[in-house]
């Protein structure tokens, strides 16, 4: 297969390994209540978290990074940088809007550092000190994403890497969509921090 036709099948490779929703699956084998009816409702990482059970947090953010990782990985592979850029896109998609959860999935954020992880490692380690360092100062999990992914295709343009940065900025413009509802909050001064139980 060309690399051109490997194109759509990157996206759709991406979406399908985005849309796999592991906090709830995770938590519905821990027995836990419904990720879904607790906290913001949201099927990632923080609201995992909120359940009391730190571990299976870790484990959904690690698995959401990994399966943004892997989609990158396994396009840019078999069809090349353009096809490994569709991927990030499908799998950010995917996360966001999971058909098999009614398109109603996460944020974002775990998948968001996944596919950097694929595509510009340096990138990725830059938004994961800029999240860790907003999150000790504020104890905001959602500014500290907000404030990271903002910066993120900034640096991508700086050092030179356009197409990523166009990417980024639409991944960038997407994660503040999903997280409309926080902004209001952290604007109204009633965002939840790092570690509350809603």
């Amino acid at each position: 297969m060309s690399a051109s036709a490997w194109l759509p099948v990157a996206f759709v490779l991406g979406y399908l390994f985005g849309s796999i929703p592991f906090g709830l699956i995770l938590t519905k084998l821990a027995g836990t209540q419904d990720l879904r009816s607790i906290g913001s409702g949201n099927i990632g990482a923080t609201n995992v978290l909120r359940t009391g059970h730190k571990g299976l947090a870790a484990a959904t953010l690690l698995l959401d990074m990994l399966k943004g990782t892997a989609a990158v990985v396994i396009a840019g592979a078999f069809g090349g940088p353009n096809a490994a850029m569709l991927a990030a896109l499908g799998a950010f998609l995917g996360h966001l809007f999971p058909v098999w959860l009614k398109f109603r999935g996460g944020k974002g954020v775990a998948v968001y550092i996944g596919v950097l992880i694929g595509l510009i490692p340096q990138a990725a380690i830059v938004f994961c000190a800029l999240w860790l360092a907003t999150a000790v100062a504020t104890r905001y999990s959602s500014l500290s994403a907000l404030v990271a992914s903002f910066v993120t295709p900034i640096f991508l343009w700086w050092f030179g890497h356009p197409a990523l940065a166009a990417l980024f900025a639409v991944l960038t413009a997407l994660l503040f969509y999903m997280h409309r509802e926080n902004i209001r909050r952290l604007r109204d001064g009633t965002e939840g921090k790092i570690g509350e139980r809603k």
